[in-house]
């Protein structure tokens, strides 16, 4: 269950409706959002870059109430909710547009419209493992994060050599796509659960793993829906992505016409991975990780 942010009462001055005296003289709309927020990072932290700034939603609101003409409150409603929506950390939203001045034609004390919206975003989650059984461990962890996304489609898997770090084993390496509700780092907080479950511990960097599980990117570049960010915890998308081949070749083998952000710049996959080297991503076993292989 997800904590909430809740602003109630913001008012303002617009245009909408569908008679033309409400759309000449205008009235006063009020709204009212419910926020869903993972709170517990900023009840932590006590800084306001892990929560919510409820001004700039409230400005947000303003705006929308007295900008564009609408015939319908429904539709006002429904763009607050996608523009909050927008918003990294929030997860769910409802929203209740008042129209206390609504010309009823008969005794009324308000009219409402309410929206509920849970954030759909397409993410991309990388895989990795080369201590103990990796397959079995790939497929666990690919039909365990069904618990955090709805998964669109798997890649095969692909044997790589390791990039830094000490010497060790060659890696399996997969990717994942799908859609979640949850916010950036609420996903990447299932994420680092799921490795620990798999004995993932963090003493070597680049060292070997037994499990390995990276949030590439969040949201689609495509639509500058996509969500970049340069945390203490988080950075999106992952600022390596661009130049690992064992992240790339098998996003590349589900999604042809992937694209990832770079340096600002919205770059084809295919044409990433046409400029690095890729003698050390070979097939894999010939598993699917959501059947198994056995």
């Amino acid at each position: 269950m997800t904590d909430q942010i809740v602003l109630k009462g913001i008012s303002a001055h617009g245009h909408h409706g569908v008679l033309d005296f409400e759309k000449r003289d205008g009235q006063t709309f009020v709204v009212d959002v419910t926020m869903h927020v993972d709170l517990v990072p900023a009840g932590s932290s006590d800084d306001l870059a892990d929560t919510v700034n409820y001004a700039e939603v409230a400005g947000d609101v303003v705006a929308l109430i007295e900008g564009e003409s609408l015939d319908l409150i429904e539709a006002l409603a429904a763009r607050i909710a996608d523009k909050v929506l927008t918003r990294p950390l929030v997860e769910g939203v409802e929203v209740v547009v008042h129209k206390p001045q609504a010309p009823v034609g008969h005794p009324f004390t308000d009219v409402q419209v309410r929206v509920s919206r849970e954030r759909q975003a397409l993410v991309v989650i990388a895989l990795g493992s080369n201590v103990g059984s990796s397959v079995e461990t790939l497929h666990d962890a690919t039909v365990e994060l069904y618990g955090l996304i709805d998964i669109t489609d798997v890649s095969p898997v692909v044997e790589t050599d390791p990039v830094g770090g000490p010497d060790q084993p060659v890696y399996l390496n997969a990717v994942v796509t799908g859609t979640t509700h949850l916010a950036p780092s609420s996903l990447l907080a299932g994420l680092h659960e799921i490795e620990l479950a798999h004995g993932r511990t963090r003493e070597v960097r680049w060292g070997p793993r037994t499990l390995d599980l990276d949030l590439v990117q969040y949201g689609d570049p495509v639509f500058d829906t996509d969500v970049v960010m340069d945390s203490t915890t988080l950075t999106l998308p992952h600022p390596r992505a661009h130049e690992r081949a064992f992240v790339l070749v098998p996003w590349l083998r589900i999604e042809p016409e992937a694209v990832l952000r770079v340096d600002g710049s919205v770059r084809r996959v295919a044409d990433l991975v046409a400029g690095l080297d890729t003698s050390g991503v070979r097939p894999g076993p010939d598993v699917d990780l959501l059947e198994g292989p056995w």
